[in-house]
């Protein structure tokens, strides 16, 4: 059993650290909303006053917080002076590389551990432990990262040193939102044209056009019975996340001087969805947008 401090256990976080319990580990869990803890002390976590307090005696310390400035500010006043030199430091957000790499780099000084472990797999796999890890660390750390996440994860892949968790988890994401996009496109259209969605689904999920958008998370109701598609595209992975993985990667992309036309195209318009108030529906919703069908969609939140 170890001692492991949760920080952060919103919509993803709950379910992590709960399955992390699970395992029969010791979670001490901190958030600054009272119901996002609640729903992890259900779960089997306890709770902490503070960060500090959840850090001071742990071995393993995992973060998931919305963005780099967070990560940065938790780290540098709360985790790093309270925690055990001896913790092993991860981080599962998805923030900008350069942060990540900063992060580390502070936490290297200090004499930790540290690794930028970003997660792909939404909300329902965070809850089924079965989520996918991408870690930037040094290579001979990885077997202690791996053996950490395990109670969370089906997948744990070693990406590289430092901040390659976070430059695979954007690039990953850019080819998700891009592909998800197409599908919806394909969709909208064979319903123009006069073909059965089914028997489309059936034909393209056999030929070139398949797809993880296609075939485990197919947008048309009915193919795929466990896609959000099917629960009034709630629940999944929310269009306001994909978006912010889309803007972090053309960030990193201006940085780096990538040209990433697809990319940038499906920013636009998963922010006009955004825009239009579908920020809090599963991302593969904008298949409604794409067929004119925005009234099949609950009221906007």
């Amino acid at each position: 059993m170890s001692r492991i401090a949760f920080i952060g256990v919103g919509a993803m976080g709950a379910g992590m650290a709960t399955n992390q319990a699970k395992a029969g580990h010791d979670v001490l869990a901190f958030d600054l909303s009272p119901a996002c803890l609640d729903r992890a002390v259900a779960g089997g976590c306890r709770a902490a006053a503070s960060v500090a307090e959840a850090v001071a005696d742990a071995e393993i310390v995992i973060t998931m917080l919305p963005a780099g400035k967070h990560v940065r500010q938790v780290y540098e006043q709360d985790i790093l002076p309270n925690a055990p030199v001896s913790a092993l430091l991860i981080d599962c957000s998805t923030i900008d590389v350069e942060s990540a790499r900063a992060v580390g780099t502070l936490a290297a000084v200090a004499g930790f551990r540290f690794g930028d472990a970003p997660v792909s797999g939404g909300i329902m796999a965070a809850d089924a432990g079965t989520l996918a890890f991408m870690v930037g660390c040094e290579a001979a750390e990885f077997p202690a990262f791996e053996s950490a996440l395990d109670p969370m994860a089906r997948a744990v892949f070693h990406a590289g040193d430092l901040g390659a968790g976070q430059a695979a988890k954007i690039c990953n994401n850019m080819v998700l939102g891009v592909s998800m996009l197409g599908v919806c496109e394909a969709f909208a259209l064979a319903e123009k044209l006069g073909l059965d969605a089914q028997r489309f689904f059936d034909i393209a999920s056999k030929s070139s056009g398949q797809c993880w958008s296609l075939t485990t998370y197919c947008p048309w109701p009915g193919p795929v019975e466990a896609a959000p598609s099917n629960r009034g595209y709630e629940g999944g992975f929310l269009t306001a996340l994909m978006l912010k993985d889309l803007k972090l990667a053309q960030d990193a992309a201006a940085k780096a001087g990538a040209t990433t036309p697809m990319g940038a195209q499906a920013e636009a318009l998963f922010a006009m969805f955004e825009g239009l108030g579908f920020g809090q529906k599963d991302f593969s919703a904008i298949l409604q947008l794409m067929r004119g069908r925005l009234d099949t969609l609950s009221a906007p939140n």
